[in-house]
């Protein structure tokens, strides 16, 4: 089963979007690593439907520490997170049953599982099953920061709209964390809103690009070929639904540049080595080199939209037409941000975890 993230560190998911409750445990986290609840609340906060560009269904997203903390700190057990949902409407989806929607999982789960899948709402495929994975990445976050690496993710370009480059890094990532709408640029943040406005308007959606930076990572991390540190983002990203395309520092602009423009030169500054530029997005060879991670995904537009979609009937094996009701976002890139931040976070304890073993992860002496 593909449910589980990592290695050292490991995620595992649990739940579907209707059911009674979502989840996921954490495993492999020493003992004595603060577990912030203001600050997990805080992160979920920013996964929630924001103003009218989002689904008009509202949960609370209470996360609850079922085992694997006590006083505020893990126990060094598998740490159970559990989520109730509490605004469920199975009917909405009735009528669809056994008619897939378009550019969904519904037909490959039913596929897959025999027809015995919750197929309501996606089920467990369903972006609902992000919010745990906020959850567990708030607290991966917390560790990261604890060492100074940070992480943070704009709306780089939505529907014809862009937003401005990273700048100061210290300074926008700051400031990114801080915002319910992750974009630098106000008049661009305006623009976006509205041209998500003018698609939900119509019944429709829009996707866009999200772009994360990572500050503070050591050179060293990521292994070379098949597990290397693009590997495993894009693993852990890819399981985020609606990402369908990632890519690092100049991405395919690589393919209109020379390899004088695209190389990016080393020096010697401050007794430390570093890149004149940052195309290569802070990773060489599969492995970091100190300079700040870039990695832009794609997100596709939200496939459930209330316009008539051709689609079979699979109990008649005949083709047929829906009309997809219920609460529905006409965007994610905004409300996924936040999801991105918490998988790269989750990715990197896991990688640092390899690389010094997971006592390093709450302050003790590494092991390489």
């Amino acid at each position: 089963m593909g449910n589980t993230l990592g290695h050292c560190i490991r995620v595992t998911l649990f739940g579907e979007s209707h059911g009674d409750a979502i989840g996921c445990v954490i495993d492999g986290l020493p003992g004595g690593i603060l577990i912030d609840e203001r600050y997990v609340a805080s992160q979920m906060e920013k996964r929630k439907p924001w103003g009218r560009v989002s689904t008009s269904r509202r949960e609370a997203d209470a996360v609850k520490f079922l085992s694997g903390v006590r006083n505020g700190y893990s126990e060094g057990s598998p740490i159970a997170i559990m989520i109730e949902n509490t605004n469920v409407r199975r009917e909405d989806y009735a009528a669809l049953a056994r008619k897939p929607r378009p550019s969904h999982a519904d037909y490959c789960a039913f596929v897959k599982y025999g027809g015995y899948e919750d197929a309501s709402g996606g089920g467990h495929f369903s972006g609902r099953l992000s919010a745990p994975l906020v959850a567990a990445g708030a607290i991966c976050l917390s560790i990261l920061a604890g060492k100074g690496i940070f992480i943070a993710t704009h709306i780089k370009h939505l529907h014809g709209v862009d937003d401005r480059d990273f700048g100061d890094l210290a300074t926008d990532i700051a400031k990114l964390n801080n915002m319910a709408f992750a974009v630098l640029d106000e008049n661009a943040a305006r623009q976006m809103e509205k041209e998500i406005q003018i698609a939900c308007d119509n019944k429709d959606s829009v996707g866009g690009i999200l772009e994360t930076a990572v500050a503070g990572l050591e050179a060293g991390v990521g292994e070379p070929w098949f597990d290397s540190l693009e590997s495993a983002l894009a693993k852990g990203l890819f399981g985020i639904g609606g990402i369908k395309g990632i890519s690092f520092g100049a991405g395919f602009g690589f393919a209109n540049l020379y390899g004088s423009q695209a190389n990016d030169p080393f020096a010697a500054r401050n007794g430390k080595i570093v890149t004149l530029t940052n195309h290569s997005g802070g990773i060489n060879g599969g492995i970091s080199n100190g300079m700040p991670i870039i990695i832009q995904c794609a997100v596709r537009p939200t496939p459930s939209i209330a316009l008539p979609q051709q689609t079979v009937d699979l109990d008649a094996m005949q083709d047929t037409w829906i009309e997809i009701q219920g609460r529905h976002d006409p965007a994610i890139v905004h409300r996924a941000r936040v999801v991105v931040d918490s998988v790269v976070a989750i990715v990197l304890c896991d990688l640092l975890a390899q690389r010094h073993g997971t006592m390093w992860l709450k302050g003790g002496k590494p092991c390489g």
